[in-house]
């Protein structure tokens, strides 16, 4: 799905250029190399989004004024290039305007790391943004309704905080606020209902044993967005900050109809965010006829031999597969897929 990747002034790489076979690569050294700049570096050529950067510009190499990303996936060479006045985007040769032109016939990607947990045990926060990432590849619509709504929820908590009567700019915006929140609700409560019974399953082939695994979609507004922002114009007022709509929105989680984070071990909570990863795959393969590639961040140390083969044997055997890890030694244990190149990184730079 990606067979050739190349780096410019990205993270600690000066330079990078490496060819893999379709399978995929697993990537061996120590912590603080570059391995997960790699996988990093796919996801933001695929999808224009970084698990552990918010800001583009924090993704340069030090001392460098920009950073570039090519590479073929899904046969279709892209190129990025970020200098200082912002993104650059080139398929097959030919410029692209915007970032929704670029990711419109783009790929699909599964990020897999130890922050998973934090799916379980976290906040709001990192349970909206797996949802995010998900609509974000599912549908163009959402990405633009997010988009809006994120525009005008910033604009209208600038009015809040600002202290003198705003009404009717407040009103306008939201407006803008139910129009496009209105389409995140809906796209995540279809999202959850369809990812629900694939995480189950999932969580089952991975435990091992019969754990019901049930997705709730909890809305920050209740079920009527408009109400809700009626409802709370004084509590708003006194606060100043929005405080109902989807950027409040939640996933709830239980195992054996229990809350997760409370109830689950820590092998459970493990599991879960396999499953939730895994369900993800499943939905986006379902949905776009296409198979991700699957980005598998440092995870397996922390993976007892059942679960790691129970995993391995999970993820669809077509699907191009980049790991990351700082041994090999779960390998004696765990069978490694078939065809997948292995690669050292050693302080920025890559060898076979």
């Amino acid at each position: 799905m990606l067979t050739s990747l190349r780096l410019l002034d990205f993270r600690c790489f000066e330079s990078l250029a490496i060819e893999v076979p379709p399978a995929g690569a697993v990537l061996v050294g120590d912590n603080a190399q570059g391995k997960t700049s790699v996988l990093e570096a796919i996801c933001v050529l695929v999808r224009l989004q970084s698990p552990r950067a918010k800001r583009m510009s924090t993704l340069n190499r030090i001392g460098a004024t920009g950073f570039g990303i090519a590479g073929d996936p899904w046969g279709v060479e892209r190129k990025l290039y970020h200098p200082p006045e912002g993104l650059r985007f080139r398929v097959d040769g030919a410029p692209r305007a915007s970032q929704s032109a670029y990711l419109e016939d783009g790929g699909l990607i599964v990020w897999m790391g130890n922050e998973d947990l934090e799916l379980v045990r976290g906040g709001g926060e990192s349970r909206r943004r797996f949802l995010d990432f998900l609509g974000f590849q599912l549908d163009p619509g959402y990405r633009r309704a997010w988009s809006r709504y994120r525009r005008a929820l910033k604009a209208k908590n600038l009015l809040l905080k600002d202290g003198r009567p705003r009404d009717a700019e407040i009103l306008s915006y939201e407006e803008i606020l139910i129009d496009s929140g209105t389409v995140l609700m809906e796209t995540r409560a279809r999202m959850v209902e369809a990812l629900s019974p694939l995480a189950s399953a999932a969580q089952c082939r991975v435990s091992g044993r019969e754990e019901p695994l049930t997705l709730h979609y909890l809305p920050g507004s209740g079920s009527d967005l408009r109400a809700a922002i009626l409802q709370a114009r004084e509590r708003e007022l006194r606060q100043r900050q929005a405080v109902v709509g989807p950027h409040r929105d939640d996933l709830g989680l239980r195992l054996h109809g229990m809350a997760a984070a409370d109830f689950a071990s820590e092998g459970q909570q493990r599991t879960i965010a396999l499953a939730l990863k895994l369900a993800q795959g499943a939905l986006l393969e379902q949905s776009a006829g296409k198979l991700p590639i699957y980005l598998i961040d440092d995870i397996f140390g922390e993976l007892d031999p059942g679960r790691r083969n129970a995993l391995m044997r999970h993820l669809p055997d077509a699907a191009q597969k980049w790991i990351t890890t700082t041994h090999l030694d779960w390998l004696r244990e765990t069978p490694e897929p078939s065809g997948m190149v292995r690669l050292r990184v050693t302080g920025g730079q890559i060898v076979k």
